[in-house]
């Protein structure tokens, strides 16, 4: 079986194949009946993660489904982090204790689950999760899930690491294998290396210009080449990070020396020397020379520029050159409001050095800020340790915000309110985080936020104003007198001093949890029935073994993310109620019909809001379907963006496209997603029509082997009928999932037949 496995994956072996056929619980289940050379996009992979991280947004929710498999600790290690809920205003101490209070039933909840089960908690304030699990728990060879999209961080450090939904995190806690439709494979192959003002982002932000949105899903993004020599481990950490924007299953590097660096900075050096070892002698962790990938993208680091992406989306790419030209022919803000750095993409060490260089730069001409300048660093540990080599000094003199060691503006939690600017005003602010979806940062729609690297951010602050090169421009309105041109960005300290004490933890133990926690079935874990951010689930109903027999509630207009159907900022409050978050549903989604955003209309022609006729239907006993386009779902790994859907009466999504983590979520609660087999026929349907399954109970019976292909009939209002086909990508788990009415029944249903 071993060497059907390796000829099965590829003709030369790479790193990802290596270290994901590794963790293959049952090959021969995974590979029965495929052609060897068809493996990669056909098969559905049965893995053992070797452990899971959950922040505290979604950690209630897979919380609440893991209590009620009754199992008494988690199968492998684990561990909560709690960054999701925590609002950027004021700075980092008033921001923290205002966390504190307003989420403490949140923080004691999960705490206490923590001690129960044996799960490591890291409390508020300790830092973001993707910086925590590079700092502390990814390795090369490991294999782990997430319950957040840009879990891909740990590749950083030759790690396999996969954005999940709760669910499927529940699957690797309850020791159920996990299961993965095997990606192919993109190799991106890295020539020479960066200077200047080139940074590891903007390998990340020119390949999602090339990819788009969805060019990467289905795949596996490995890097390789020349050039990733040259690259810090916190720099491959940031382009992994943002492999999630282009729908990349994931992304990974081969072992290098500097990960082997970064494993002993933070106190891992026996790991560290054992990769090399293991490396030096099989090869295990980096690519055969021969190894041939699906598709390869070239990337020479010498002639990289910095790119700048945004906004409304992290794939509208354009080079640092052109951006000036990009802002006026689109009529984008010239003037700049606010600059942010850090987040989990950008907080690293180095990031932090290089841009304390330019400000010193800035600070010598005496210029300061001319817009608000806010610091997110990633964990307590870096907060720690370059407020004790003198760059949060640096950064504060110079008028910059320390926020929270959280996720805050990056996700929705920004408080703007202290600014000055009408509320709702169109603006412009330059970031150095991964994400830029519409209303997404601040709850405004007309934010327009620009990804960039945080030394790119750092320059544009100083001169306030969307069209400024620091390349080639210089600022004229100095104390002095005399124009002001950045110098590029000094090469940044890669890692602290070791004659310095390298990484510090500082004098805030109370952030830092035990390292090995063991479960206490006697702890109690308790949900107030009376709570509104806290409701303990009840399962959904089984399928009723009957063709599906649904309602057209809305017809999806373009982009529809996430953030669209489950929204973030102050929605995150309710993650752990899911009858309170169900009324965010689908809010910010556009409907075809009438261009209007959260606007649907009954049957009698009353318009409402669309979780409003979600819960209306509901009542009234009509099961649903939505209809969407393109990449449906993509962005964070949100399986409210399911929950809530299922929770209200839904029971299919039919879409052109669906983002991987969403269908996934989907399956996982019982709602059947499929795909238009000819995506011109998304025009064929309108809201009120009726669709009905020809032949789901066939598919089901078949354990889902019936080529991938449903007919749906389509009757419109008037009586009209007519056929669609689409297709399916149901594996035989999840249609036994389907059938129990989601997988948590299924895993349940399991454990209680001693299985």
């Amino acid at each position: 079986m071993a060497s059907r496995i390796a000829s099965s994956a590829t003709r030369g072996v790479k790193t990802f194949t290596r270290v994901l056929y590794s963790h293959l619980c049952s090959p021969e289940e995974s590979l029965e009946g495929l052609n060897p050379n068809a493996v990669r996009g056909e098969a559905y992979l049965k893995l053992n993660p070797d452990r899971v991280a959950m922040q505290d947004a979604s950690a209630q929710m897979a919380m609440l489904q893991f209590m009620t498999t009754g199992m008494t600790s988690t199968e492998v290690p684990a561990s909560i982090h709690c960054d999701h809920l925590i609002v950027g205003h004021e700075g980092e101490a008033a921001d923290l204790k205002a966390a504190k209070k307003t989420n403490s039933e949140v923080f004691d909840f999960l705490e206490s689950c923590g001690k129960k089960y044996g799960i490591q908690f890291w409390g508020p304030g300790s830092g973001i999760i993707h910086q925590i699990v590079l700092e502390n728990f990814s390795a090369p060879g490991l294999m782990m899930l997430g319950t957040d999209s840009h879990t891909p961080n740990a590749g950083g450090l030759g790690a396999i690491a996969i954005g999940v939904g709760g669910a499927d995190a529940v699957d690797a806690l309850t020791g159920t294998p996990w299961e993965l439709k095997a990606p192919r494979v993109l190799g991106v192959k890295l020539t020479g290396q960066l200077s200047g003002w080139a940074a590891p982002k903007d390998v990340i932000t020119h390949l999602a210009g090339i990819l788009t949105v969805r060019g990467g899903t289905g795949f596996i993004i490995e890097y390789f080449g020349p050039g990733v020599d040259s690259l810090s481990a916190t720099g491959m950490a940031t382009i992994c990070n943002m492999g999630a924007e282009v729908g990349a299953t994931t992304s990974i590097f081969p072992f290098t020396d500097s990960m082997k660096r970064y494993l002993t900075a933070t106190a891992r050096e026996p790991i560290g020397n054992a990769a090399l070892e293991v490396n030096q002698k099989t090869g295990f962790l980096r690519a055969d020379p021969e190894a041939e990938y699906d598709q390869i993208i070239e990337i020479d680091l010498s002639t990289l520029e910095p790119h700048i992406n945004g906004p409304m989306t992290p794939d509208l790419s354009n080079p640092l050159s052109k951006f000036k030209s990009a802002v006026k022919e689109n009529d984008w803000p010239e003037p700049l409001s606010a600059g942010l750095i850090g987040s989990c993409t950008n907080s690293s060490y180095q990031d932090m050095t290089r841009v304390a260089g330019l400000i010193n730069q800035a600070a010598e001409a005496g210029l300061k800020p001319k817009v608000p300048f806010y610091i997110t660093p990633g964990s307590e540990q870096i907060r720690a340790t370059i407020e004790r080599d003198g760059l949060i000094d640096t950064f504060e003199k110079n008028n910059a915000t320390i926020l929270s060691n959280a996720c805050g503006p990056c996700i929705g939690q920004w408080d703007r309110s202290n600014e000055k600017g009408e509320k709702g005003s169109t603006n412009a602010i330059f970031t150095s985080f991964n994400r830029n979806f519409r209303a997404r940062n601040d709850g405004n729609p007309n934010t327009m936020n620009f990804l960039t690297s945080p030394e790119v951010v750092t320059a544009m602050i100083y001169a306030g104003t969307t069209t400024f090169n620091p390349l080639t421009d210089e600022i004229t309105d100095t104390p002095s007198g005399k124009p002001f041109k950045f110098n590029p960005p000094p090469p940044g300290d890669e890692l602290p001093s070791a004659s310095n004490g390298g990484f510090t933890t500082g004098p805030r133990g109370e952030f830092f949890p035990p390292t090995d926690p063991q479960p206490n079935p006697e702890t109690p874990v308790a949900v107030d029935p009376e709570s509104d951010r806290l409701q303990l689930l009840d399962p959904f109903e089984p399928f009723n073994n009957k063709e599906l027999d649904v309602k057209v509630l809305l017809k999806v207009e373009g982009k529809c993310t996430t953030d669209h159907i489950s929204a973030a900022g102050a929605w995150l409050k309710y993650k752990g109620h899911l009858e309170n978050i169900s009324y965010n549903t689908l809010i910010g989604a556009v409907n075809k019909e009438t261009g209007q955003v959260n606007k649907v209309q009954d049957t009698d022609g009353s318009e409402t809001s669309i979780p409003d006729l979600m819960m209306r239907w509901q009542s009234r006993g009509i099961p649903w379907v939505v209809v969407a386009e393109h990449n449906y779902g993509e962005g964070s790994a949100r399986e409210h963006a399911a929950l809530s859907p299922r929770f209200l009466g839904g029971q299919m999504i039919i879409t052109k496209s669906f983002a991987r983590i969403h269908e996934t979520n989907l399956k996982k609660q019982g709602i059947l997603p499929v795909t238009f087999e000819n995506p011109d026929d998304y025009d064929l349907i309108s809201s009120h029509d009726r669709i009905q399954t020809v032949d789901l109970l066939d598919m089901l019976n078949k354990g889902g082997a019936n080529g991938g292909k449903l007919t749906i009939k389509v009757t419109k209002p008037d009586g009209t009928e007519h056929l669609i086909k689409v297709n399916h990508t149901m594996s035989k788990d999840q249609v036994e999932f389907f059938k129990a009415g989601s997988a948590i029944n299924y895993i349940g249903n399991l454990r209680r037949q001693g299985l």
